[in-house]
């Protein structure tokens, strides 16, 4: 008879538990990364949404604080709870997305929809397909936490892997940032 003890198997994200922790509702964009389909997608529309209102209250300082003090709390919730479901850079973790595109937005404002819309198409792009130097950084985190899973769990390895979800996303948004400043110099000097 074998008595072998299985460990239990990581928890399938649902509403229930993410409430369960406040570290959790953050890393899951506060219910948005619960979406069943493309959670990263509607993580930014949920970060698009929430900024157009906090605008109202919150200025371009205020952001700026919020982004940072949300990139340190955010690198070690999001490592936190990729830990605790046992995936390195769990789809569900939207936070990642909803700072990278709060900084875009604090950029480009004041800007029209429709700039909005162009930095939300290119964003998601660039996190979808991380092309170029967005690729080398989630391939480096991801292959860093590869080593780390051998050793047992400590609060270096859980922010260096919530950095590193953070980190591409960083890295999206400014090569979106620089795609749109490059289309409007190049749009301003064939005007």
């Amino acid at each position: 008879m074998n008595l072998e003890i299985k460990p239990a198997l990581p928890p399938q994200p649902h509403l229930k538990w993410m409430l369960g922790t406040i570290g959790r509702t953050i890393a899951f964009g506060f219910g948005s990364g619960l979406s069943p389909k493309a959670p990263g997608t509607v993580g930014t529309i949920w970060a698009w949404a929430t900024f157009l209102v906090g605008n109202y209250f919150l200025s371009t300082d205020n952001w700026l604080w919020v982004i940072g003090v949300g990139i340190l709390l955010g690198s070690w919730v999001c490592g936190k709870v990729s830990e605790e479901l046992g995936k390195p850079d769990f789809g569900g973790i939207v936070w990642d997305e909803i700072l990278a595109f709060w900084l875009i937005l604090i950029v480009i404002m004041p800007a029209g929809v429709w700039l909005q819309a162009v930095a939300f198409a290119l964003f998601r792009f660039f996190d979808v397909i991380k092309p170029g130097p967005i690729g080398v950084i989630d391939r480096h985190f991801k292959k860093c936490d590869q080593y780390n899973n051998s050793n047992p769990s400590n609060k270096k390895k859980i922010l260096w892997r919530g950095f590193g979800i953070i980190a591409d996303d960083l890295a999206a948004a400014l090569c979106t940032l620089f795609v749109i400043a490059l289309g409007q110099i190049l749009f301003n000097q064939f005007q």
